[in-house]
């Protein structure tokens, strides 16, 4: 239906939704699905969520959008209160993680312009990366699959090194290296976890050269993995930290939070964004940070996700790999000959929602307050689907 009226560059279903409630969505034969996918990990709160609608509402009734010249009640009022609970000094309000991204990238290369001159332009990314879509952000992605010939020349200036490799980092960096760029779960490429040990190691490798040190946070962040950032527990503390997805619980929003030796590198026209930081983004954006606040949201974020993935391993299904994963951003390998994308279009027709990632690798984001009975029937559709997979 939709993909005859608007451009398939997502190699979407056909299926077209019309409302949620929770983890619950329907489509227009009032068909019913498990929500295990979150708009890839966007809907932190699920779906028709009483205090985020009002707030959008409310804002709305009031100001959508001002002009970046001017600041809003509610942006200032996000902005203390986001840097605030994460301990950063300075905030850039972006619409999306590709636009986060590219701001990161940006604050970069002038910082390793400021402290080293035209030769300090490197930016290290990892293997089996994903950073976004934009022709920076294309080429600072660790996979060769998103470098196809047709969108060349790509972006000069990035260099690779494998995770959890301890030799790689005795060597890569130096007074060419601008930053180092960390995904704290590479989420697109297999939901693969970074040690933290290394990710120190690491960090502190690129420093000595004189490197800052950035996440990308764009999927992990603002309590996808059981705490606000995913930096925090790899320990490896980034100057700069990159977000998007969950933050606005749906209202498109990004950007870059920073510290120490980046907080004063950006200066007026450095880089800038129409939306970005709009009211509505941001009275969204405040209703999403209260709820991560909440005693015990965040553990249940955990809770939730180990017992997924508990359940899972539980069953010794043969179709299925390692599982992997930290809170509720799950990846589950498919075992060859089968494909991810035939399981993932089997439990779309069975009526539960999840996305690929990897080289064959089921994964599943659902709301971070998903309930249990959601879970349950959620997992009740995987394994039935496995069953005769």
């Amino acid at each position: 239906m939709g993909s005859k009226t608007v451009v398939n560059n997502y190699g979407s279903f056909d299926v077209t939704f019309t409302h949620g409630q929770g983890s619950t969505c329907y489509d227009v034969n009032g068909k019913k699905y498990i929500d295990f996918l979150a708009g890839i990990a966007v809907n932190a709160l699920g779906h028709n969520y009483e205090p985020l609608v009002k707030a959008i509402q409310d804002q709305a009734a009031k100001q959508i959008h001002i002009c970046n010249y001017f600041v809003s009640d509610v942006g200032v009022e996000f902005a203390q209160e986001l840097l605030k609970a994460t301990g950063f000094e300075g905030v850039y309000f972006g619409n999306s993680g590709g636009e986060g991204n590219e701001a990161a990238i940006k604050l970069a290369r002038k910082y390793g312009y400021l402290n080293g001159g035209e030769k300090r332009r490197v930016i290290y990314t990892l293997e089996s990366s994903f950073h976004g879509r934009t022709m920076a952000t294309l080429t600072a992605t660790g996979q060769e699959k998103f470098h196809p010939a047709c969108f060349a020349p790509y972006v000069e200036g990035f260099k690779t090194i494998k995770p959890n490799d301890w030799e790689a980092i005795k060597t890569a960096f130096d007074d060419t290296t601008a930053a180092l760029l960390i995904e704290c779960v590479q989420g697109e490429g297999g939901v693969n976890l970074i040690d933290p040990e290394w990710a120190k190691a690491a960090a502190k490798a690129a420093r000595d050269a004189g490197a800052i040190v950035m996440a990308d946070e764009v999927q992990t962040g603002f309590g996808r993995t059981g705490v606000l950032l995913a930096s925090d527990e790899l320990g490896f503390e980034p100057d700069v930290v990159s977000f998007a997805k969950g933050v606005a619980g749906g209202v498109p929003m990004g950007g870059i939070l920073f510290r120490g030796k980046a907080n004063e590198v950006f200066k007026a026209g450095d880089h800038q964004s129409t939306f970005a930081g709009n009211p509505l983004a941001c009275a969204a954006g405040l209703v999403v940070l209260k709820e991560l606040q909440k005693p015990s949201f965040l553990d249940s974020v955990k809770e939730k996700g180990e017992y997924i993935r508990k359940e899972i391993a539980s069953w010794k299904c043969e179709s299925l790999g390692e599982i992997r994963g930290k809170g509720l951003m799950i990846g589950v390998d498919v075992v060859d000959p089968k494909s991810a994308l035939e399981l993932e279009k089997k439990l779309l027709e069975n009526g539960l929602l999840t996305s690929t990632a990897g080289r064959n690798t089921l994964r599943m984001v659902p709301p971070l307050n998903i309930s249990y009975e959601e879970i349950d029937e959620g997992l009740k559709i995987l394994k039935k689907t496995l069953e005769n997979f």
